[in-house]
């Protein structure tokens, strides 16, 4: 084991890929040597992170009715989950909704809509949005997050001023069919390319407890270093019900801080981002997870209810971080664009309709 972690350790320091088996091991480490492992991957955290905190915050412009059929979502195709549904807010409720998340912190507006992907009026709306947004909140990043994209739409969400664009992978592309029949993993692939050709910072992540073995963790990961996305949120399942994946409750906080450090020593110098689901499942572990990730997402999500704000903060504070400033660069110099390229609390409410507690 000591020999295992010095390896990895040593390797996240340089910025190096670990092996495939190496990757599994960390998988399969026991409960025993979980302070170690923590403690190892929060070295290469530090040494690329320091010990800034990005906060995010999630606006969603439109909820529910969406024709895929992918098994995890509420949202999904045939979905009986009691979530809101709704088609797209207007850009100044957008602004005002994204305003609540820059008051309580947030660096970055993931900007997200339900759909297989956008049309063009689609992309004039989001467009209009991302300026809105940017005129009241100067500095602040905009992600967005509308599906698949098709030729030339990336391009408009650039020329708007959209900084990033999240697409996930979400699992290993052995087994993408299994959750998904109506499109497939390459679809995923094309559009982060298309986000990373059109200079948009690429986001992709997974999503963990769904059934995988370690070998599809391990598989999805890879497949991510291989895409060089500069942000990797990492969401764990929220067995919502009414989805075909209702009764997957996969995960212990072990698990999942198994999970996050596996993801830290394959991409060492990449934001890695707690995203859906580490209330549910790392409970009260996830100031540990801190030691690992340097993103997290602020308060809710797009159909489940988050931590309350302010508790992020405190947590963020008593776990001896501090959150990352909008005058800060995220990534590593070598990184950046100009230098190389149980019981779920169902939202009743549209991620970003109002204010965080500590807004």
């Amino acid at each position: 084991m000591d020999d295992l972690l010095t390896t990895l350790v040593n390797k996240g320091l340089r910025g190096e890929t670990p092996t495939r088996d190496e990757a599994l091991e960390v998988l399969r480490t026991s409960d025993d040597d979980l302070l170690d492992v923590v403690a190892a991957a929060g070295k290469v955290r530090r040494q690329w992170f320091g010990r800034r905190v990005k906060l995010n915050y999630l606006v969603n412009l439109k909820s529910g009715l969406c024709p895929e059929d992918c098994s995890y979502c509420s949202q999904r195709l045939g979905s009986e989950a009691e979530i809101l549904k709704y088609t797209w807010i207007k850009p100044g409720e957008a602004a005002d909704a994204a305003g609540a998340g820059v008051r309580g912190g947030a660096k970055r507006v993931c900007l997200v809509a339900s759909g297989r992907g956008p049309t063009d009026r689609d992309v004039t709306r989001v467009s209009e949005t991302i300026a809105a947004i940017k005129e009241q909140n100067e500095g602040i990043e905009v992600c967005a997050c509308l599906g698949l994209l098709s030729d030339g739409q990336a391009d408009r969400l650039r020329e708007a001023g959209a900084d990033a664009y999240n697409h996930n992978l979400n699992t290993s592309e052995a087994t993408y069919g299994d959750i998904c029949t109506t499109h497939d993993f390459s679809d995923r692939v094309r559009t982060v390319q298309h986000a990373k050709s059109a200079g948009l910072s690429p986001c992709s992540g997974l999503i963990a407890g769904m059934g995988e073995k370690d070998e599809d963790l391990v598989d999805v990961v890879f497949a991510l270093r291989g895409l060089d996305p500069d942000s990797v949120p990492v969401n764990f399942l929220i067995p919502f019900e009414g989805t075909p994946l209702a009764k997957e409750w996969n995960l212990t906080p072990q698990r999942a801080l198994r999970i996050l450090a596996m993801v830290r020593f394959v991409c060492p110098d990449v934001e890695v981002r707690l995203a859906g689901g580490r209330e549910v499942h790392l409970r009260t572990l996830q100031p540990l997870a801190l030691h690992l990730a340097n993103s997290l997402f602020l308060g809710d999500y797009l159909t489940s209810e988050g931590q309350a704000g302010q508790a992020d903060l405190d947590m963020i504070a008593d776990a001896g971080f501090e959150v990352e400033g909008t005058g800060t660069t995220t990534l590593p110099s070598h990184r950046r664009p100009e230098e190389g390229p149980e019981h779920v609390a169902v939202r009743r409410r549209g991620a970003g309709t109002e204010l965080p507690p500590n807004a």
